[in-house]
């Protein structure tokens, strides 16, 4: 191992590697691509990735990417360098994590960039500050995507008349079952099936004030082969059979 900090330029070369010592490489400009394990994710400014010992990397920067690096040690000079704090540094080089950088963070890693990281004492004082400071970051949590309610009310109302299952919403999303009724509750507050449920009763709602079908032709367009289970559904969700609500509006 080379220099304990050293400031690194990245490029469209692929580097694929492993090494025996835990590294910290923080994104100072440019994009950098990283796959640790075979994760993927990108670097900007303010990120940076920590890479422990032994584990499999690759990188490569399309336009370059500039990036002070890390090489830590062994563990007996974490405990010699950082003593209370080297658990804590242990901790977090143990496992792969894109980090993102305080703004009081960010301008010690700006002074190091522009430090004389060559100097033995000043890369050995800066690679524990530095270390030090990071103890206090947790790793960036992934921000999964809202459901997509547009293509799922879609189909709801296109197949508003069939037996809908909750695998085809499953399907549009992108997900398994049981993570999308995970994520319903999370979203809306309701399973799947009783956001169908409710969706089909509101589209029943909305032909019966703005249309002259029969009451049984209108349950039929929202999926119910029964009239009085329709009408039974549509009392429990708004309080009012379907002929009294088509009276109502015809009222109003």
């Amino acid at each position: 191992m080379g220099q304990i900090l050293s400031l690194r330029y990245y490029r469209q070369d692929v580097i694929a590697h492993s090494h025996e010592h835990p590294q910290v490489v923080i994104s100072l400009s440019g994009k950098l691509d990283f796959e640790v394990d075979g994760r993927a994710s990108r670097l900007h400014r303010q990120h940076l990735m920590v890479i422990p010992a032994g584990t499999h990397h690759t990188c490569e920067s399309a336009q370059g990417s500039q990036c002070l690096v890390l090489d830590v040690p062994d563990q007996g000079w974490l405990g010699q360098s950082l003593g209370q704090h080297a658990d804590a540094s242990r901790r977090l080089l143990d496992s792969a994590a894109r980090l993102s950088l305080a703004p009081n963070q960010l301008q010690l890693v700006d002074w190091l960039a522009t430090s004389p990281v060559s100097d033995p004492l000043i890369a050995r004082q800066g690679a524990i500050l530095l270390l030090a400071s990071l103890n206090t970051l947790a790793p960036d949590l992934p921000q999964s995507k809202g459901l997509p309610f547009a293509a799922l009310n879609a189909y709801i109302d296109q197949h508003a008349a069939y037996a809908l299952q909750v695998a085809d919403l499953a399907r549009i999303a992108g997900l398994s079952c049981a993570r999308l009724h995970s994520r319903f509750v999370t979203e809306c507050g309701q399973t799947p099936m009783d956001y169908i449920r409710q969706r089909r009763l509101h589209s029943a709602l909305n032909l019966l004030r703005r249309s002259t079908l029969a009451i049984g032709e209108v349950a039929s367009r929202v999926g119910y082969t029964s009239q009085s289970a329709f009408a039974a559904a549509m009392l429990r969700e708004f309080g009012a059979s379907p002929s009294v609500l088509r009276r109502e509006s015809g009222d109003n």
